[in-house]
């Protein structure tokens, strides 16, 4: 899967000028966190987030009121608020790979970039859903997790085995086991019942069931 299956097509945008009482008022009314920045040429420039606007803002401890923070706030444009250096990931990069630079980067989102042209913005929102359907969270089913030996056939003769009782493979994820012999299969099955899918497992030559559950 790639970035671009995932992200927000089209998202809002600020330009540098923008109010910072404009700006919170927006990601407040539309219920987001993060906006890209783009000058008068449609060139990403910044990104601003909730963290930046309240870190622009007035500290908690300031003895002005709330009508002198207002107009404090409706004086300073985004510009002065946003990151200027702004990490992007292309369109056609792994969605694993922009979920490896957010976590690398300690960052919540990454505009998505269609060569030097903004095109959407993937955040860890994003991601989360994307998780969600990868492991079929949304169907019943029966989920099982096997260490599955590290040799050829062994994911073909359990899907075998599953088809052949009428199961169907709704989704699977597959990771580094706890030895180098051995890699971890998690598969989320509907159509068969769980001691089908638990006694298709068992049937594999080293295989071990390390989870299973409806």
């Amino acid at each position: 899967m790639i970035v671009s299956r995932i992200m927000t097509k089209n998202p809002i945008v600020f330009h540098p000028d923008v109010s910072l009482t404009d700006a919170r008022s927006l990601m407040d009314r539309e219920k987001i966190g993060h906006v890209p920045v783009l000058n008068k040429n449609d060139e990403l420039v910044g990104l601003v987030t909730r963290e930046d606007l309240l870190k622009a803002g007035p500290s908690p401890a300031t003895s002005l009121d709330m009508y002198e923070i207002s107009y404090l706030l409706s004086k300073m444009t985004v510009e002065k608020a946003m990151e200027k250096e702004v990490i992007t990931v292309q369109e056609n990069e792994p969605v694993e790979e922009a979920a490896r630079i957010m976590a690398d980067r300690g960052i919540g989102c990454l505009p998505v970039m269609d060569g030097s042209l903004l095109v959407g913005i993937v955040t860890d929102t994003d991601l989360f859903h994307a998780f969600v359907n990868a492991f079929g969270a949304r169907h019943n089913g029966v989920r099982i997790t096997i260490n599955f030996k590290e040799k050829p056939g062994q994911l073909a003769a359990f899907a075998g085995a599953v088809a052949g009782e009428g199961g169907n493979i709704v989704a699977f994820v597959s990771s580094e086991g706890d030895d180098m012999a051995h890699r971890r299969a998690t598969l989320k099955i509907t159509g068969i019942s769980r001691a089908a899918v638990e006694a298709a497992a068992r049937a594999l030559d080293g295989a071990e069931i390390e989870d299973i559950r409806e």
